[in-house]
């Protein structure tokens, strides 16, 4: 054969190639085509951009909604918050006890393992889940009982330094588990801090355990946290952190479980930063003009790229630098999302053209949120495609041609 013959079929076989390199829209399990995805916004457009119409989105995901499970009110944490407000004692908590003109009992303990603080000649004094001056109660009341006093002495009881606790998160927030929070090491507190007496911690809130756990997700519902400590179950109504009020901020202790119900529907409302949002997105993010021939050129360092929570599909793609440059070879770019249904754990795959969602005029219709994991693929434009297909047929002309 020919090497004019042989170049030819390369040719051929090039341009037959080039022709299968068109895809279709991406299949996914959940009709996200319908608005029936986790977010409406989701849904590729089904107008053209001379037919834009009102914006949808919101509405669509709010007919999924189910009632708040704690009322349409919103206006604080109700009888639960009350019953678990202020400093409550938990295990390994240090706390410093006097007793006037005593050497005895008095002196720095540690709530034990089983909850409880062990005081000399003393029966055990529950601690786990009470306030220091319950403790001075009972610690007047046994006292006098064993005949160590004749009248109640002078108690006091203060917390010297909170230890962390572990508690357990479930339901719908991003990585429901077993966290521990509060904890603080003696690097992160100054000198004159390390002697005061009392103590107090932020560390051991409920909203520092939410935060643990990667933040509540757009479909909690936030009306009815509910927390299960001992045998008592109370739910609270955080609605207000998203107002900046944040009266239901109780503290926890260890052993207590946590878990925030879902309305089964994207609210729009919650993605936005607050004490129980998550910190940010991280995003796994690919650009490449070509396929990447190894690590170094890709920097590959760090896979991810943190943006603020409330972020958009738009923003990101901008971001990731998909977007402007000169018109006659960067316009006509795409983009892919993958994300996933935190509900049903399914995922979705999502394909934009850049140029038209960003002249719409009802882009925010179809300009979807993003989540923390979420993953963005940029595709090059037509004329950025046809000059690689050019610089292959290149490379395989001169091939054929050495043949």
């Amino acid at each position: 054969m020919s090497k004019t013959l042989r170049f030819g079929s390369v040719l051929l076989a090039v341009l037959a190639l080039s022709n299968c390199a068109s895809y279709d829209t991406p299949d996914n399990l959940e009709p996200v085509a319908a608005g029936d995805g986790y977010q409406a916004q989701y849904r590729t457009p089904d107008v053209s951009r001379g037919q834009a119409q009102f914006l949808r989105s919101a509405d669509i995901n709010a007919s999924k909604c189910r009632p708040w499970r704690g009322g349409a009110g919103g206006k604080g944490g109700g009888i639960a918050a009350v019953a678990l407000r202020g400093e409550r004692l938990s295990r390994n908590d240090l706390v410093d006890i006097r007793i006037a003109d005593d050497e005895t009992f008095s002196g720095d303990y540690v709530v034990s393992r089983d909850g409880t603080l062990k005081l000399p000649f003393l029966a055990p004094i529950r601690a786990q889940g009470r306030s220091t001056g319950e403790i001075e109660a009972d610690i007047a009341a046994q006292l006098l009982a064993g005949d160590f006093f004749v009248e109640r002495p002078r108690i006091s009881v203060r917390v010297a330094d909170f230890a962390s606790v572990t508690v357990g998160v479930s339901g719908a927030v991003f990585e429901p588990r077993a966290v521990e929070i509060g904890g603080v090491s003696g690097d992160q507190v100054d000198s004159r801090r390390q002697g005061a007496l009392g103590a107090s911690s932020e560390g051991r809130n409920l909203s520092a355990a939410l935060r643990a756990v990667g933040g509540v997700r757009p479909d909690a519902d936030i009306s009815a946290v509910e927390v299960r400590r001992g045998g008592s179950l109370f739910k609270l109504d955080m609605r207000g952190v998203f107002e900046g009020r944040n009266a239901v901020d109780i503290m926890l202790l260890t052993g207590d479980e946590v878990s925030v119900p879902s309305r089964g529907c994207f609210q729009e409302d919650l993605m936005r930063p607050s004490p129980i949002s998550p910190p940010g997105v991280s995003l796994f993010l690919s650009n490449l003009t070509q396929p990447a021939t190894g690590n170094a050129p890709s920097a590959v360092g760090r896979d991810v790229r943190e943006v603020p929570y409330g972020t958009r599909y738009m923003q990101a793609v901008i971001d990731t630098n998909c977007v402007g440059g000169a018109r006659a070879t960067s316009a006509d770019r795409s983009a892919v999302l993958f994300s996933r249904n935190p509900i049903t754990e399914v995922s979705v795959v999502i394909e934009r053209d850049i140029e038209n969602l960003l002249r719409r005029a009802d882009r925010d219709d179809y300009d979807p949120f993003l989540l923390p994991g979420d993953s963005i693929a940029c595709y090059d434009s037509t004329i950025t495609n046809v000059g690689e297909v050019a610089r292959v047929l290149g490379i395989l002309g001169i091939s054929a041609l050495a043949l």
